[in-house]
């Protein structure tokens, strides 16, 4: 979300190929990220792995360790190679992890199939995942998943530590956010909403496939704990199926979540579906905030979808 690229020192990054790789560096085949640096390379022993370096967090070693788990499982993922390592000198400092690099793949599955190809693949992921229990913490969750934060105010702080208060306005998109979370709260707790792990930013762009076949999930800093019905509802706001650009409409939001109860072969209780589109107006909310307090146009929702989501929360629609 951020436009400030991290930077990453070439001497301290060869040195820690060497000491958690084995191999020297060799090659540089791609970077990108922004708060966190994402960099692809080939290494002396012709490896090619991926090394992300970002900020320190207690959440990495347990994101780590759920891709593990599911690479054994034999879900796609790249392998880790690493786990949370230390990359500054200092405790608190950056951390960096490794991975294989694997290239290739669409972004999108057939437009006639992308909703069952998405939500059948988050079905499996889901089912393949750890119990929280399992592993260590995954708090805080990213600022975008975190609709039960324990800060003041309605929205929680970006990892880049905007301030969502800062610039006042957009009205539509707090009430949206503030309806979305007082719907998700009423429901906390409740019976069937036992917390699981899943992805939390199922974007196009972070998924690869061959045809229908899924060939790759990245992105696993994403991991997070919460119910099934909310983590299923980010997942179905958040997916694409015409174009990587566009989120997920109204009817393809349905689409999904009825795909997802095919594959897990259960239907959602009344209660669930109305807090899967909570999360989902949430999500969006969030980052329709995020986009108004940093300048850049409003895509991430609008007041007329905002509106329509609501009124499948079973909290109402109206809005001022």
């Amino acid at each position: 979300m951020s436009p400030r690229a991290r930077v990453v020192d070439p001497g301290r990054l060869a040195r820690w190929c060497m000491e958690h790789l084995g191999s020297p560096l060799a090659d540089e085949l791609f970077r990108s990220g922004h708060l966190s640096a994402v960099i692809g390379l080939r290494l002396a022993d012709d490896r090619e792995v991926v090394v992300k370096v970002r900020p320190y967090s207690p959440r990495m070693a347990a994101c780590v360790e759920v891709q593990r788990r599911m690479f054994q499982a034999g879900f796609p993922c790249p392998e880790p190679l690493t786990g949370a390592a230390p990359f500054g000198g200092d405790v608190g400092d950056d951390v960096a992890t490794a991975e294989a690099y694997i290239p290739d793949g669409a972004l999108l599955p057939s437009v006639d199939h992308a909703a069952s190809a998405f939500a059948e693949a988050f079905a499996r992921l889901i089912r393949l995942a750890p119990r929280p229990a399992e592993v260590s913490t995954l708090d805080p969750a990213p600022s975008w998943a975190a609709w039960n934060h324990a800060g003041d105010g309605l929205w929680p702080c970006p990892e880049d530590g905007v301030d969502l208060g800062e610039v006042a306005g957009a009205d539509w998109i707090d009430d949206a956010g503030r309806r979305a979370r007082d719907r998700l709260r009423a429901g906390h707790g409740h019976g069937g909403s036992e917390a699981v792990i899943g992805h939390c930013d199922w974007l196009a762009g972070n998924l690869r496939w061959s045809g229908d076949e899924l060939l790759v999930v990245h992105d696993w800093d994403s991991m997070t704990a919460d119910s099934e019905a909310v983590l299923v509802g980010f997942a179905a706001a958040l997916y694409s199926t015409v174009n990587a650009d566009e989120l997920a409409s109204v009817e393809d939001t349905e689409r999904f979540l009825d795909a997802y109860c095919h594959a897990r072969g259960r239907q959602f209780s009344t209660d669930e579906l109305q807090r899967s589109w909570a999360a989902g107006v949430w999500t969006r909310a969030y980052d329709a905030k995020y986009q108004h307090t940093v300048g850049q146009p409003i895509t991430a929702l609008s007041e007329h979808e905002a509106h329509e989501r609501l009124g499948r929360t079973g909290s109402g629609s109206h809005m001022p």
